[in-house]
């Protein structure tokens, strides 16, 4: 490939979002982008290629002698650089996302980065570094929100949705009403971050409690979280999780609620390893309620281990390609998300081997069932 490097000395010509985009301010640091534009002071410098092809990555060393008419183009082309920013942001990208919860160590510029550089689409947000309350988090507070906002839309990304831990089956007073403020506190943040979705859990049962009265604190649950939801553009999303992974519990939950602001958010591993449901017999009953996904592999415990251990995409038992087929085939529309529990399971692979591999394989399922934009 031929690298071209362009330095043009300009004065207000082109105008940017943010006098100093935090992504845009290092030189250097040009893995941000495959191919991209970065701006100092007042220069612009476009620079088209890989970084591993720059020999040395400092606009400042490569300059040369340009004649008259040579400048004269240069400075044309920095004027069209709007256009084909635009044409870098607007690359088509496949409906994936991928959780923080499998990068616990990455900071919120590796995220985004990393995201637009592997293809994805959109970021799940399940805690940044130690931050698991997210509207607490300095990263989406005051001046930060706004930065993170323009981070975003800078590499075309969006927020599928934010994970939180709130548990509506919780039966303690007091404990259930910290569960239902925290639910509150990320719808707020979801709508301020454009996000559509907020994730909750049913829970597990607390000691004597029946599944009846759990199916019931979750539907009440709903229905005070409605009141917050409503008008903000956001939905509440139980996910096939802890003690409702089975089609038939999550349906009298969904259906009891009977909410336009509650839905389901299938982790199509759990229905599987848990509920000990095809792909197909769980979207047949569950289908219409469907938003979001978790995406994971797996292989049964081995060697004395207690619980199924995850590996990567494609290389457990887990049908993930069949799932990927079925929502295919019935027209889902919301985004294939990798739900890699490094947070919690720090002995699997990093996330520098699981989220390409992912992106990779999953292109190649949703290939092969016909996915069409």
């Amino acid at each position: 490939m031929v690298i071209t490097i362009m330095r043009v000395i300009f004065l207000n010509m082109i105008s940017f979002p943010g006098k100093s985009h935090s992504l845009l301010k290092p030189l250097s640091d040009l893995d941000l982008y495959p191919r991209g534009f970065w701006i100092m002071g007042m220069e612009l410098i476009i620079i088209l290629g890989l970084k591993s092809q720059i020999p040395n990555p400092n606009p400042r060393c490569v300059m040369s002698k340009v004649s008259r008419r040579e400048f004269s183009k240069l400075c044309v082309t920095a004027m069209s650089a709007p256009a084909i920013i635009s044409s870098i942001k607007r690359e088509k990208r496949l409906p994936i996302a991928f959780s923080t919860l499998g990068c616990p160590n990455w900071e919120w510029k590796k995220i985004v980065s990393q995201a637009a550089q592997l293809g994805y689409s959109a970021i799940e947000l399940r805690g940044v570094l130690g931050d698991m309350d997210l509207p607490k988090s300095p990263q989406f507070t005051g001046e930060k929100l706004k930065e993170s906002l323009n981070d975003l839309n800078a590499l075309d990304l969006k927020v599928s949705d934010l994970g939180a831990s709130t548990r509506l089956a919780e039966p303690a007073p007091d404990k259930r009403a910290a569960q239902l403020d925290e639910a509150r506190r990320f719808i707020d943040l979801a709508h301020k971050l454009k996000s559509p979705y907020v994730r909750i859990f049913g829970g597990n049962l607390a000691q004597g409690q029946t599944i009846e009265d759990a199916t019931e604190r979750i539907i009440s649950g709903f229905r005070e979280l409605h009141e917050s939801a409503r008008g903000s553009g956001v939905t509440v999303l139980i996910e096939s999780h802890d003690s409702f992974t089975n089609s038939p519990s999550l349906l009298k939950i969904l259906k009891g609620a009977d909410l336009p602001t509650a839905a389901l958010l299938w982790d199509a591993h759990h229905t599987f390893a848990a509920g000990n449901e095809s792909p197909a017999e769980t979207f047949k009953q569950l289908g219409r309620f469907v938003r979001h996904t978790h995406l994971k592999d797996s292989h049964p415990p081995q060697n004395g281990e207690k619980d199924r251990r995850y590996v990567l995409t494609g290389t457990g038992d887990v049908p993930v390609k069949e799932t990927i087929k079925v929502l295919v085939t019935n027209g889902y529309r919301g985004y294939y998300c990798f739900e890699w529990e490094k947070r919690w399971h720090p002995e699997i692979e990093n996330p520098e081997v699981a989220f390409p591999h992912f992106a990779n394989v999953i292109r190649q399922y949703l290939a092969e069932a016909g996915f069409k934009e």
